[in-house]
């Protein structure tokens, strides 16, 4: 009787474990736009700088991010293996390390301020259908930190 119970105790745990990580990590692939009912200036600012929109595309060791400029379309490309890269961002460059933690992507940027190195992290999750993206800087003029917007997915 004991071996019965442990052998579907383990086999109980086997079907679990297995369960858990066919769940699998969040795939942010689509287009995306701001949600102004979700993203008020004391919750981060649904306007100010940056783009309106932008599209996502992920595979299984990347995550590509195409924002629409006035020049055309710019892309970036980060590796999800957490290894340091640098990126072209504007007219300069930056050091970026982007990585899965847990059920988000966590992507570090850190560029020169005048000789200062400045790091930025923005934390990629889902939350239902939403994609929502923390964003947490140095702060300007003494304001909060961290900025949280949500996106939702546009008509493909």
């Amino acid at each position: 009787m004991r071996r019965a119970i442990a052998v579907l105790s383990t086999a109980a745990m086997v079907v679990w474990a297995v369960s858990v990580m066919a769940q699998g990590k969040p795939d942010f692939t689509g287009k995306w736009a701001p949600d102004a009912d979700k993203n008020t200036a004391a919750g981060g600012g649904g306007g100010g700088r940056g783009p309106s929109g932008f599209e996502l595309k992920q595979d299984a060791t990347s995550l590509t991010r195409i924002n629409q400029g006035q020049n055309g379309p710019t892309s970036t490309t980060y590796k999800l293996d957490g290894s340091e890269q640098t990126v072209t961002m504007g007219q300069g460059s930056a050091k970026v390390t982007a990585k899965w933690d847990g059920n988000t992507i966590v992507i570090a940027t850190t560029r020169d301020n005048n000789g200062t190195p400045t790091t930025s992290t923005a934390v990629y999750s889902m939350e239902g259908g939403d994609l929502v993206i923390a964003t947490t800087a140095p702060p300007r003029g003494g304001g909060d930190p961290t900025t949280r917007k949500v996106y939702y997915k546009k008509g493909m």
